[in-house]
């Protein structure tokens, strides 16, 4: 193989026995990648280090389980330290898969490596080759820039609002490059746009640009709006918010025959949609981004007839008396609906500090933002909060970043994050924690260059320089838009079921386990008062509340 630099990203192949099995295997790949083998974990070290000084990328590092130079843990562990944004697996020959298996998976769940495979025996291994492509598929969402953008945006760069629509794009598994107003490119682009110049400009393929001035109009012009809907419809079952339960509500109600209309006021996925890597998910052993989860969701409802509709933020519902249909007014237009299901999650708090709020966009993040990840590459970031999405932000940084850094007012972990996530973390060199802390001010010119950390035990306050502060700090339900015959709890989540006050209950008997105190109008999710904030709890509400709507509509 040749050891010229190539613009194809790479594949290293460390096979000191079996090379020809595995150059066999990843010959399909060779049109759109580099294969190189190596032979030992010191000579891959090497070509490791060439790669990075030539700027190459490596995409997928495929190391055999035994090396003659080197235990695995520790080659591993030296080949992420030179290049931690590859892709790593371990691919054991079949005379000793199950001896190293009970030896090295448990590596998995510390992140020393994302997948232990058993290496292919002949021709065809869909299994073995599924999740290679899994994971170059992820390399490529997060690392590489796309080969070919669903969509451009004319404009120059540091503008604020091109950056929120880029996040939207990313999280709706759009890619999305700026151009520059100055370059041939964009010249191309707007040959045939004969508006004002007025920066910036949206161009989607097979489509001209356009001018917008919020997310909202790029999401309409892509999606719609729910006065497309005719005004005559009275839908079976409108759903708010599109995070996990209320794709699952969709995926279930329009399978099962229900005409489904989903609202959503931001990306599909909510906050679960922007986790980089979601690994304790039921049935994705090497974990699945919350965007690809969200997206497939979203796919698997349309193929039943679901209609979404994003960027598009619920103000009202009007219950309906007497049999009429309840009322959902969005500012682009009212559904009208036999029932509804409120999914609309929750929202991050925000910390309050205007000089720091000021910077949101421009360092500072609400929320995991994994497109902002690719641009912290050698610098120092902080995160801040203890959850499970603290957890996943900070390891998916810590592939860019110099150091990350997470900030929690606990003194330590262990009461809000998962066991994987915080083993994750204390092996990963890159991440360290500081308990007992949380940020005060901050600031920098044009973007964040600074934050001043207060060690909550001794009341001293430390400047840090950071260039990206990613703020995961709980979360508030954000539905004051709801009418009050919907009880909700002094924090204001939704209530369902028998935690609806008694006097609510219709002839003494309590609304079903979903329903809220207002017939035909359920809750699922993050929304609901004593809901466990957990994906796959969110999902399965979603699908539970499904045959309470059939009952509802059949009594009717």
């Amino acid at each position: 193989m040749s050891e010229t630099p190539s613009r194809l990203p790479l594949i290293v192949l460390c096979a000191p026995e079996n090379a020809d099995v595995l150059l066999e295997q990843f010959s399909r790949y060779q049109r759109e990648y580099d294969v190189r083998v190596s032979r030992s974990a010191e000579e891959t070290g090497d070509l490791l280090s060439r790669a990075r000084a030539d700027g190459d990328q490596v995409a997928l590092l495929v190391t055999e389980s035994r090396l003659p130079d080197s235990a695995t843990y520790p080659a591993l562990a030296a080949w992420r330290s030179i290049l931690p944004t590859a892709r790593r697996v371990v691919a054991a020959h079949w005379n000793y898969f199950m001896e190293d298996a009970e030896a090295l998976r448990p590596g998995l769940a510390t992140g020393k490596y994302d997948a232990f495979l058993l290496m292919p025996r002949g021709m065809r291994d869909e299994e073995f080759h599924t999740a290679i492509t899994e994971l170059l598929s992820d390399w490529g969402s997060t690392v590489a820039a796309p080969e070919v953008a669903a969509a451009e945006i004319i404009s120059p760069q540091g503008n604020r609002l091109v950056i929120q629509v880029r996040d939207f794009l990313d999280r709706m598994g759009m890619p999305s490059a700026v151009v520059d107003p100055d370059s041939a490119r964009a010249q191309e682009l707007l040959a045939d746009y004969d508006g004002p110049l007025d920066y910036p400009l949206f161009h989607r393929i097979g489509r001209g640009a356009f001018s917008f001035t919020s997310v909202r109009d790029v999401a309409s012009l892509i999606y719609g709006a729910p006065a497309d809907i005719d005004v005559d419809k009275v839908v079976d079952l409108v759903v708010l918010g599109a995070g996990p339960a209320g794709l699952a509500t969709a995926v279930y109600g329009s399978s099962e025959g229900l005409s489904t209309v989903v609202i959503e006021s931001e990306a599909i996925g909510g906050q679960a949609g922007t986790s980089s890597m979601i690994r304790n998910y039921l049935g994705f052993p090497r974990g699945i981004s919350g965007m690809r989860l969200s997206q497939r969701a979203r796919n698997q409802a349309i193929r039943f007839g679901t209609r979404f509709f994003t960027g598009w933020p619920v103000t009202a519902v009007e219950p309906g008396r007497d049999g009429a249909p309840h009322v959902v007014r969005t500012e682009g237009g009212d559904v009208r609906a036999r029932a509804v299901v409120i999914s609309t999650g929750v929202e991050y708090r925000r910390l309050g500090i205007t000089a720091l709020e000021d910077l949101v966009g421009f360092g500072v993040h609400y929320g995991a933002a994994v497109s902002a990840a690719r641009e912290l590459e050698g610098y120092d970031v902080v995160v801040v909060g203890g959850g499970n999405s603290a957890g996943q932000a900070a390891i998916h940084l810590a592939r860019f970043a110099r150091s990350v850094t997470i900030l929690v007012r606990r003194p330590d972990l262990s009461e809000t994050m998962s066991d994987y996530l915080i083993r994750e973390i204390e092996y990963n060199n890159v991440i360290r924690v500081q308990g007992c802390a949380q940020v005060v001010d901050g600031g920098g010119d044009e973007r964040l260059q600074w934050i001043s950390v207060r060690d909550l035990n001794t009341n001293q306050d430390i400047r840090k320089e950071v260039a990206g502060l990613f703020l995961l700090l709980g979360a508030d339900p954000g539905c004051g838009w709801l009418p009050e015959d919907i009880c909700r709890d002094e924090r204001g989540f939704v209530l369902t079921g028998r935690d609806i006050p008694k006097h609510l209950w219709v002839g003494g008997t309590p609304p079903a386990n979903l329903e809220t105190a207002v017939p035909g109008i359920f809750a699922a999710g993050d929304v609901r008062g004593d809901s466990m904030k957990r994906v796959a709890a969110a999902s399965g509400e979603g699908a539970s509340v499904v045959p309470l709507v059939h009952a509802y509509l059949g009594s009717a």
